[in-house]
């Protein structure tokens, strides 16, 4: 009874949370594909600079993915390229007017219209593939086309190949396993334009007050669903709403996550850490650590430094974050936390 109250609770929470905007997409044909784009095969753990090299051969970039692999995944081990990395990347590395941003709950529709409209997107997905053993892990896809005949986006996929296939809504099931967060690579000079196709979304509040409202209706479909009560956590949490997102993440891991989910999202950790549950921190990061690859995910060391940090262990967190800065010394945030600490 207690769950099912809490359940209500929260859910009703998103209503008033997250109001529901319309988006004016426009009507884009019923097939499209940009032109000029060299597919590339990813180097090891290299799905991401990959990913995103392809999608700047657009502009004419050339398809070379060690450049942004060296700035995004300074050690080859790195499990992961975060989303907001990617952005970083092309506005402060990539010489010229191209510029990124980050939205999260996108639609299969509003992606058929940005590239009927010749604007690049980029997505993060589960991904899960039939009969190998390694099991679910994260994936960006490169999504240069659409078929609405066929019903599939036709991706640059840097492990499955060039114009790989995905239909709507297997797309979309395994899209949502990240909120279905988006990258578009654009040219400056065309900002007023991408912003008005976005609409709503142009505003990040809006964007995540949007991705929050879609979250909830889907756990209200069914309490069951995993995913759904992760996204309302990722998105309570980039709303500041720290216990709301706390008690999204608790619902989501009671439910059952795959194990590398740690290594790519990190919003539960920051809500635990918005909500003093610094302990919670270090457990989910030694659980992390102890995953068989999760030492490779910068990001697990970062959040334990500040759980430390605020449990008095000093020294431990200043440890940790130099292992940060040695993995991956343009993690930014930890080198001028580092520096802060050592000053106080």
């Amino acid at each position: 009874m207690k769950r099912l109250m809490f359940c209500a609770a929260l859910l009703a929470l998103a209503i008033t949370a997250a109001p529901m905007a319309a988006q004016d997409g426009g009507n884009p044909p019923v097939s499209y594909a940009l032109n000029g784009i060299t597919h590339i095969y990813q180097g090891w753990n290299n799905c991401g600079p990959a990913t995103l090299t392809m999608a700047l051969t657009y502009f004419g970039v050339a398809a070379d993915q060690d450049p942004a692999a060296s700035w995004l995944k300074p050690n080859f081990e790195d499990k992961n390229v975060s989303p907001w990395q990617i952005v970083e990347y092309v506005n402060t590395q990539v010489p010229g007017t191209l510029q990124a941003i980050e939205r999260q709950g996108g639609s299969v529709d509003l992606i058929k219209t940005l590239i009927a409209n010749d604007f690049p997107v980029m997505v993060e997905a589960g991904y899960d593939p039939p009969n190998d053993p390694q099991g679910w892990m994260g994936h960006y896809l490169f999504v240069s086309g659409y078929d609405d005949g066929r019903g599939v986006f036709v991706t640059q996929d840097s492990f499955e190949g060039p114009n790989y296939t995905y239909d709507y809504a297997y797309f979309d099931e395994y899209w949502r396993h990240f909120n279905r967060v988006f990258i578009v690579i654009y040219d400056v000079r065309r900002e007023a334009e991408l912003m008005a196709l976005l609409g709503e979304d142009a505003d990040e509040e809006a964007n995540v007050r949007r991705a929050l409202e879609a979250a909830r209706a889907e756990a209200v479909a069914n309490q069951s669903d995993v995913w759904a009560w992760f996204n309302l956590g990722t998105n309570f949490a980039k709303l500041g709403m720290w216990s709301e997102a706390a008690q999204a993440y608790d619902y989501a891991r009671n439910l059952g996550l795959p194990f590398r989910m740690a290594w790519y999202q990190f919003g539960w950790y920051e809500a635990y850490l918005n909500t003093g549950r610094y302990q919670d921190v270090i457990d989910l990061a030694r659980a992390t650590l102890n995953d068989g690859g999760g030492q490779f995910v910068e990001e697990t060391y970062y959040y334990a430094a500040i759980a430390r940090e605020a449990l008095g262990e000093h020294d431990r967190a200043i440890e940790n974050l130099n292992f940060v800065i040695s993995f991956n010394p343009n993690f930014t945030a930890a080198r001028e936390l580092r520096d802060q600490l050592q000053g106080s």
